[in-house]
């Protein structure tokens, strides 16, 4: 091996030199200028060069010195020169040198400024910022989960948002300004780097966060990257003392317990194909509850807020209903426990236990000044309770929500009813012979499998859908989301064919995959849309405003305890004459349910008018309810 000599070492040297970046290359330019310039005045001076009698000329060593700095910096300076020709061929050695030095420098800045202004481009930089929300990771639902917290600070003086993922920063920030628009008071901060990655977290400042938001990335594996960002964030060895406060969107239950050990009592996690299985299947059978559940998640109306109200302590929860004007009270979160929505009307509230309440903001929850209006007994009704009857429902496509729907909607039908499901799509026997055959799996059901493209006409005239009570159009996952909704929309279009020729009306819940579709959509007159991507984004922004609405929106969804119902208004109060919504109140609550809101059918298909759906309205305005009206209750069937 040959032996190391002294100009590898000097050129490894200046090589390690070299890679020291911007300041380092200034700093040796200058060590460059001053040893040349000393050299040369050195010279000079030793050789006296700058001696001459017959121009009056003797120079001592500190003015060589200033000439050879201003010869340095400044070329044009030896111009004016006079002397010997040993001083100026000196005087142009220095230039010349003076040349190099400062066009190095220039390039040596040029460079330098491109490389600073890349690195601000990529988004590198860390943030300084506090009482932020943190944005973990991409996905079609940040736009929504974005637009939903600037509309929840809109009455803060100054937020911000900070987003961290794997994808260029001015291409976040064109698409967020792009699709969300103006953010208001809300400072939108977007930088590159890895969620799983420590070093990337702490660009984002999570010491100094108020919430982080971890989304599901569109991956093979998407539960596994949520775990492994939220394992990052949890076991940081420089994170702050204070626990943080985790929102993370999983996919397969399955994996819930592991992201419970990582992230611990400071994760609140949503499973999203659950919640979504959930509302689809409370939805088909009821008209409009997806309306419903888009009103308490979205900011921009009536949300779900807890209030602790001390005066109300050794009251019954049935005198509560009617205890504020602006508000809707549904539920209880009693001290140290877990929320109840509808609890016994005569459970006393405690010390410390607060209000599940519906209000347009949490400055709108105030007691009422005067006490409950007297309500008059000829404006309330008695329903005679139904006997439940056996159901058919109709599936239309499959993806890999199919089958946990199914298995959902079992909880809510009564025996003997039947699911026929019709698709091309490959292994639909299989994954339904399977969700049989589970421990847990449909009892109340039949399920039978069809053949068939529910996009073809001629696969829905042979199903004779008019026998059907209820049909799901759902996507296809094995098209990208514009051809699935496409695909849907034809499906809808010939459903509403169908009922014109017929004369009956189906009732329809259609799966749609992305908000800008629907208004596509809603020429075909679906009963219902669910847009999974938005609800599950809605229920993000929620929790991450407040960790306690999670447990509110499980209890909520749960097919166990009260859930909403839509039932007929007849049942309550007397109909086509104006009552005050007080008395739907009244009713329900004689009923052991709560009331907090109406659909009015005459306008269920106007989206101006929210289609039909009014939720949390003033309890002494009268309104006038027709046959086909709804009750929105809280109810345990």
């Amino acid at each position: 091996m040959k032996d190391v000599g002294w100009r590898d070492r000097l050129r490894y040297r200046f090589d390690e030199f070299m890679g020291r970046g911007t300041i380092a290359l200034i700093l040796g330019l200058f060590v460059v200028s001053i040893v040349l310039i000393v050299a040369v005045a050195l010279v000079v001076s030793i050789l006296r060069l700058a001696s001459d009698p017959s121009q009056g000329q003797d120079l001592d060593f500190l003015t060589l010195l200033r000439y050879g700095l201003l010869r340095t910096l400044d070329p044009g300076t030896m111009g004016g020169d006079q002397g010997t020709a040993g001083f100026l061929l000196a005087m142009f050695a220095i230039t010349l040198g003076g040349i190099f030095i400062i066009s190095t420098l220039i390039g040596i800045l040029n460079n330098g400024l491109q490389s600073k202004l890349e690195d601000l481009r990529k988004g590198r930089s860390r943030v300084v910022e506090r009482d932020h929300t943190v944005i973990l990771g991409w996905s079609p639902s940040i736009f929504t989960v974005i637009a939903e917290i600037v509309a929840a600070n809109e009455n803060q003086p100054k937020r911000s948002i900070v987003v961290l993922a794997e994808r260029d920063k001015g291409e976040m920030d064109d698409e967020i300004r792009e699709r969300v628009g103006d953010t208001g008071r809300t400072k939108i901060v977007c930088r590159s780097g890895s969620p799983m990655v420590v070093g990337d977290l702490a660009i984002a400042s999570l010491g100094t966060a108020r919430s982080i938001v971890v989304l599901a990335p569109e991956t093979d594996e998407p539960d596994a990257d949520v775990i492994k960002a939220v394992l990052a964030i949890t076991n940081d060895p420089d994170r702050r003392a204070e626990p943080y406060h985790i929102v993370a969107e999983l996919r397969d239950r399955a994996n819930v317990e592991v992201a419970r050990m990582v992230g611990r009592d400071e994760l609140e996690l949503i499973l999203s194909e659950e919640v979504i299985s959930r509302i689809t299947a409370q939805t088909c059978r009821q008209s409009g509850l997806s309306v419903i559940y888009a009103e308490l998640l979205d900011f921009a109306g009536d949300e779900i807020y807890l209030t602790e109200q001390a005066t109300f302590e050794g009251r019954s929860f049935g005198e509560t209903l009617v205890a504020f004007e602006d508000a809707a009270v549904i539920g209880l979160l009693p001290e140290g426990g877990s929320p109840h929505l509808n609890p016994p009307m005569e459970t006393v509230l405690g010390a410390g236990d607060r209000l599940i309440v519906i209000a347009a903001d949490d400055d709108r929850i105030q007691p009422a000044a005067d006490g409950p209006v007297p309500v008059d007994e000829a404006d309330l009704r008695v329903a005679v309770p139904a006997v439940a009857a056996p159901e058919r429902t109709l599936v239309l496509g499959w993806n890999h929500r199919a089958a946990a729907i199914i298995g959902e909607l079992d909880a809510y039908v009564a025996d003997g009813s039947e699911v026929v499901v019709v698709s091309a799509e490959p292994g639909v026997d299989g994954e339904v012979a399977a969700l049989v055959a589970r421990p847990g799996g449909p009892r109340a059901q039949r399920i039978a499998v069809r053949p068939g493209d529910p996009a073809e006409r001629a696969t829905l005239d042979a199903l004779s859908v008019e026998a059907f009570d209820h049909i799901i159009v759902l996507c296809s996952d094995r098209l990208d989301p514009s051809r699935a909704d496409a695909r849907t929309l034809v499906t809808l279009l010939h459903l509403r064919d169908i009922s014109n020729r017929l004369g009956h009306h189906f009732s329809i819940v259609s799966e749609m995959l992305d908000l800008r579709d629907r208004a596509l959509a809603e020429v075909a007159r679906a009963d219902d849309f669910i847009v999974s991507e938005r609800l599950i984004s809605l229920m993000v922004a929620q929790v991450a405003e407040n960790k306690h609405l999670n447990a509110v929106f499980g209890d909520l969804l749960d097919p166990d305890g009260s859930e909403i119902y839509l039932k007929p208004a007849g049942d309550y109060v007397a109909l086509d004459e104006p009552v005050p919504f007080l008395a739907v109140i009244e009713a329900a609550r004689r009923r052991g349910e709560v009331a907090f809101g109406y659909r009015t059918a005459a306008v269920a298909e106007d989206a101006s008018r929210g289609y039909g759906v009014s939720v949390n309205p003033s309890k002494a305005a009268p309104v006038t309810f027709a046959a086909a009206d709804r009750i929105v209750v809280l109810a345990e069937d």
